[in-house]
């Protein structure tokens, strides 16, 4: 049964730009993917079959089962989500597994791909679901459609924080909306400065760069987020930042050897779920 990864990812920014006549709001973003990953198993079937070894994912509103409908009648496949990424978490779980459906579509895991528009269909599933398509990291803007792809990426390492809370990003972007904050140019963006040091693989910079304009604000309506940056902090992180909209909290290190003592450090409950990675490798850049 081929296997097809859908990788998380995190947002080394996030600048979140005005509200839109539309109601959505603009962003610019970096985000990169990891080798923290969902997998979907795939075979031809005699009728559509979804099944998710999360219950309670398991339904017809999962994103993956929304991306077989958006190409139409659904093929005689099986499709098995087996979850590694954490939901409700700021990690894109959701967004990747519907991007690694269209991928495997593209790829002819369903038959004829035939002439489509793949960055149409991932848009209407979801503002993450065209990164995911990429295949490596990227710059992001407008509404999620607008992809610069960084290239290869750093073998850098991750150490996340999943608090025992879940955070809404309706409310997330209502009480950012209450904030007086300043108008972001694209000219000088901390998000094109940043994607230049990761292409450039400069640690420092990269570091000195994050960015996310919902780290305050979550930090401060959820103790449990507040509570995990600082417990990262407490163990030696040099930086703590929110991942997308939260729950999910993380550090990064070029070092394997340090996101490992900073978790051994970590004084927290177990409540708080762990886990290790590194920015995915991306074998189709050289």
């Amino acid at each position: 049964m081929p296997i097809h990864q859908a990788p998380a990812k995190i947002n080394l920014t996030l600048e979140v730009l005005a509200r839109r006549d539309d109601g959505y709001h603009g962003i610019r973003s970096v985000m990169v993917p990891l080798e923290l990953a969902d997998e979907l198993a795939i075979e031809r079937s005699e009728r559509f079959i979804f099944s998710c070894d999360v219950r309670e994912l398991g339904g017809e509103r999962n994103l993956a089962v929304a991306a077989v409908r958006a190409l139409g009648e659904p093929p005689p496949v099986r499709i098995e989500l087996r979850k590694r990424i954490p939901t409700q978490a700021g990690l894109g779980g959701g967004s990747s597994d519907a991007a690694a459906v269209l991928r495997a579509a593209m790829g002819g895991a369903f038959g004829d791909p035939g002439p489509r528009d793949w960055l149409g269909i991932a848009r209407v599933l979801g503002s993450d679901v065209p990164f995911f398509l990429a295949g490596t990291g990227a710059l992001v803007e407008g509404t999620g459609e607008r992809i610069t792809p960084a290239g290869a990426l750093p073998c850098w390492h991750v150490l996340i924080v999943k608090p025992p809370v879940a955070v809404s990003t309706a409310q997330a972007y209502a009480a950012l909306d209450e904030r007086p904050r300043p108008q972001r140019a694209r000219k000088g963006s901390v998000s094109l400065g940043l994607l230049e040091a990761l292409q450039r693989a400069d640690f420092d910079q990269v570091e000195a760069l994050l960015q996310n304009d919902f780290h305050d604000v979550i930090a401060a309506q959820a103790p449990e987020v507040a509570t995990a940056l600082e417990a990262l902090r407490a163990a030696g992180a040099r930086n703590a930042l929110l991942a997308g909209s939260g729950s999910c909290v993380f550090t990064i290190a070029p070092q394997r050897a340090h996101v490992e003592a900073i978790g051994e450090r970590l004084a927290l409950p177990d409540v708080y779920e762990r886990y290790t990675s590194t920015f995915a490798a991306t074998p189709g850049w050289r």
